[in-house]
Parts: C-alpha cells; structure tokens; sequence
C-alpha cells in the first residue's frame, strides 16, 4: 500500500522541517507550500490525502486555502487540520466552520497531532483527541 500524502502548508521553515521529518519518519510523505498561492498549485498536481494548514500564510491565509481546496475537482474531500499560533478562540471557531477536521494551537504536541491524522485518514477507530 503507498504512504499517504500530506499537504504541510507553513511559512515557518523551521517549523515545517520538524514537521515533514517527523511525518515521513511516521511513514508519510509530505508535500508541502510555504504561502497559501502555492498551496493550491500543490494540492492539484498532487493530490495529497490529507491537508496540514497553517492559518497565518503569505499571499492569503489557510481558511482561504480551505475553501479552495474544498473547490477542487478532487473524488474524495481532503481532510484539514489547521495548526496555528494566532488568537485562538475566533480562529478555533472559525476552523469548525470550514468544516476542519481538527484544530491545534502551536506548540503542537506531535503525539496528538499524529493521532488526529491517523484518525482523520480513517488508520484508526475513532479515539478521543483534539478534535475541532
């Protein structure tokens, strides 16, 4: 069976090395845009399986790139986890509103945020985690 892809959209370099080492450490393979315009062009060519968005991005943020990726011609939905560092009581609300999977504020725990990818990619039965 091929890895899962995942879409990692995040302008902190830093931050998105640790994250796509550890997820392709976990068996995934990782995609991944700096800014909300290239976010888009990836996940068409792409197709990825699930979508890692932060909210505060160059060119656009991630709701917008929700609403476009939820705009694609794609057969089954991307699943979206938003992970950001911004106020969270409007933006946690506003995830559940683009209809986001899940919502972690950074620092990420990387325990929880793996589990809620494997859950969201339907790996595991549905446990309680953060879930939006």
């Amino acid at each position: 069976m091929a890895a899962k892809k995942i879409l990692l959209v995040e302008d902190d370099v830093d931050l998105r090395l640790g994250l796509q080492l550890r997820l392709q450490a976990t068996g995934y393979q990782v995609v991944h845009a700096s800014d909300a315009s290239a976010a888009v062009d990836v996940a068409r060519s792409e197709k990825p399986d699930l979508a890692l968005l932060d909210i505060g991005l160059p060119a656009g943020n991630g709701f917008l790139v929700a609403q476009q990726l939820r705009a694609l011609d794609l057969e089954d939905p991307i699943p979206i986890i938003f992970i950001t560092g911004r106020e969270p009581t409007t933006n946690r609300v506003r995830a559940k509103e683009e209809s986001a999977f899940a919502y972690f504020q950074k620092p990420v725990d990387n325990d929880e945020l793996l589990a809620a990818i494997r859950i969201a990619l339907g790996e595991w039965a549905r446990i309680e985690t953060q879930v939006v």
